[in-house]
Formats: structure tokens, C-alpha cells, sequence
């Protein structure tokens, strides 16, 4: 909960739908969504599906150890200590910028011109220029970030303290926290994007499984 003393909307999660887990990954790192499909970064390679089917429907062999996001047009990938700016159609490394936390980078999304970068011991969200990787303003959060989305001016972030993973939604001015999903015991959030109305993707981590989760609300 918020370290002051406004009230926190709480909600157990509803997990609409399971995917995964996909061939040849041990791990869902990062998600990001093009409109069509869901795209999550297992590792060795990032694999896209069907959110309808559940099929995979596409895999790129790039390096892919956390966020992803994508701009409309590009993918944008965390890979160790850089973020890589990637053709969704070939998997063509188009450019690189450096990761603001130098490779302790978890969540990523994309919107209003920026990628959003979480850090997840630094309790932070960067706001980042895409071109250049500066860091444009940081805001705080009182849990470890794992997955980072924004959604009709909203922003959430994903937890992970070992033990339990919420979804959450923080003001982006102050950090305080306004609402929390809860998720069930067990269940541990990586990656996070919206598909811009009723629902989150939340990676499920080490499950290898990626979750549909409602956005209350919507």
C-alpha cells in the first residue's frame, strides 16, 4: 500500500485466460501487444500469438531478457544493458539506445512519444527518448517494477516481492499508489501491457505462461 494516507482501491484479480507456455522457453521476460497479437520475450527469442487462439503465430531470434514495447510500428526490446529498436516482420536490429539502468531494466512500454523503462530493485520508472536513450524524468515507486503499461493515461506497473504480485495503477506525477490488483498466490508478474480496453497481459515469469487479466473498470 501507499506510504500516505489516501485511500488505495484494492481488487483480486480476475485471470480471464492462460497462454503458453511456448516451445523452447523457460520464462516469459517482457509483453507488449501490436493491435493483433501479443508479443512475449522468452529469452532466447520473442514469440508472437493469436490472443483469440492462443497460437503462436511468429518468432523472432533476437535477445530478449525484459521489456518490450512497441511504438506502432517498431518493436523495442530490452537486451542486457541496451534497447534495441527491431522490425516486427524480419527481426532486423534497426538500432540500439543504452538501458537507463545499465542492465537492472525489467518493464517497458511505449506512449506519448517515450518508452517508459522500470527498474526493478531502484523501485523507478524511467521516461525515455527513444532516439537518443536520455532519461527525461524518472518517477518512484514504493515496490520493485516489474512490467510497465500505460492505458487511457494511466499507468500501471507490475510487483514482485518473492512472495506475492499485484497489478497496480500509480499517479504518474507522485508515484503514490491509487489502485492494486492482487494477484492469487502463486502467481508472479513479469512483463504488463494493456490491449487498450478490458484487458492486461501480465507475464508470468519462470511459469513460462503469459495471463489475461481484466482491467477493472473498463
Amino acid at each position: 500500500m501507499s506510504n500516505d494516507t489516501h485511500a488505495v482501491t484494492q481488487h483480486d484479480a480476475q485471470i480471464l485466460r492462460e497462454y503458453g507456455p511456448f516451445d523452447g522457453a523457460d520464462a516469459i521476460h517482457g509483453v507488449s501487444f501490436d493491435g493483433q497479437r501479443v508479443w512475449a520475450a522468452t529469452g532466447p527469442a520473442l514469440v508472437a500469438f493469436d490472443p483469440a487462439t492462443g497460437e503462436p503465430e511468429r518468432t523472432l531470434p533476437v535477445p530478449c531478457d525484459a521489456g518490450t514495447a512497441f511504438d506502432g510500428t517498431h518493436l523495442y526490446q530490452i537486451a542486457d544493458a541496451r534497447i534495441d529498436r527491431i522490425d516486427p516482420r524480419t527481426g532486423e536490429v534497426l538500432g540500439s539506445i543504452p538501458a537507463p539502468g545499465g542492465g537492472t531494466d525489467s518493464g517497458m512500454a511505449w506512449a506519448e512519444g517515450s518508452l517508459w523503462v522500470g527498474q526493478y530493485r531502484e523501485r523507478r520508472i524511467h521516461q525515455v527518448d527513444p532516439a537518443t536513450g536520455k532519461v527525461l524524468r524518472t518517477i518512484e515507486s514504493d515496490r520493485f517494477v516489474t512490467g510497465v503499461t500505460w492505458v487511457d493515461g494511466e499507468l500501471w506497473h507490475g510487483t514482485d516481492d518473492g512472495e506475492r504480485s499485484d497489478i497496480r495503477r500509480i499517479d504518474p506525477t507522485s508515484g503514490r499508489v491509487v489502485e492494486r490488483l492482487q494477484m492469487p498466490d502463486g502467481m508472479h508478474v513479469s512483463g504488463l501491457e494493456s490491449d487498450g480496453g478490458q484487458v492486461f497481459y501480465a507475464g508470468g515469469g519462470r511459469s513460462g505462461r503469459v495471463r489475461a487479466v481484466r482491467r477493472p473498470g473498463a
